[in-house]
């Protein structure tokens, strides 16, 4: 199985790094191979242009290459901090840029005059990962948990991929070094179960 990991954070040593060497370590150890794009260190550009609007424009060939692994990809996990309720800009430009019209999804006529996606990224499974500072309960009851409905619904949801499972840590600002240790042995966990280890010969 491979799998693409992506990371969305501009500080090396931060706990969302943390999670992403997790994610990759248990990755590895169940026999998975992986993709890894730590955006802010590639200095990914996030701006789409009006030349890479059409389906059947020639891309910039690092975005091709972000095009071809996410779409061959049998996984996807993705790791970014919570910012106003959504993902960095860089990550948001990840998407615009790669998650494509014709290679990720298509819209269809839906048969009543207007059109439906279909998906189609191979993944069967995505993992998002986040980080905030505002608690989970109060994410939810003051604003609608908007991160839920961004993957689940508007992205992965869309993009045809029937396992969605997201979980936040917070809040982070607070917590202690042994906190910090005990969400990581949860993420290996998340992983684990997710992406099983691979049986001999398989």
């Amino acid at each position: 199985m491979t799998v693409s990991v992506i990371l969305a954070h501009p500080a090396p040593g931060s706990f969302n790094h943390a999670i992403a060497q997790t994610v990759l370590a248990t990755l590895h150890a169940n026999g998975h191979q992986t993709h890894f794009h730590d955006l802010y260190a590639e200095g990914f550009d996030p701006v789409l242009t009006k030349a890479e609007l059409a389906k059947d424009a020639a891309l910039p060939n690092a975005i091709e290459r972000h095009c071809q692994e996410i779409c061959q990809a049998d996984g996807i996990v993705i790791v970014h901090p919570n910012w106003w309720s959504a993902p960095p800009a860089i990550l948001r430009g990840w998407v615009d840029r790669v998650l494509r019209a014709g290679r990720a999804y298509n819209f269809v006529p839906d048969g009543a005059g207007g059109a439906k996606p279909v998906g189609l990224l191979k993944a069967t499974t995505a993992l998002i990962f986040n980080t905030a500072n505002t608690p989970q309960h109060i994410e939810e009851q003051l604003y609608g948990d908007p991160l839920q409905t961004h993957w689940v619904k508007c992205v992965f949801g869309l993009c045809g991929v029937p396992k969605i499972y997201r979980r936040n840590f917070a809040p982070v600002i607070t917590s202690t070094p042994d906190q910090r240790q005990a969400w990581l042995a949860e993420v290996k966990q998340i992983v684990r179960t997710h992406f099983p280890a691979r049986r001999s010969g398989a």
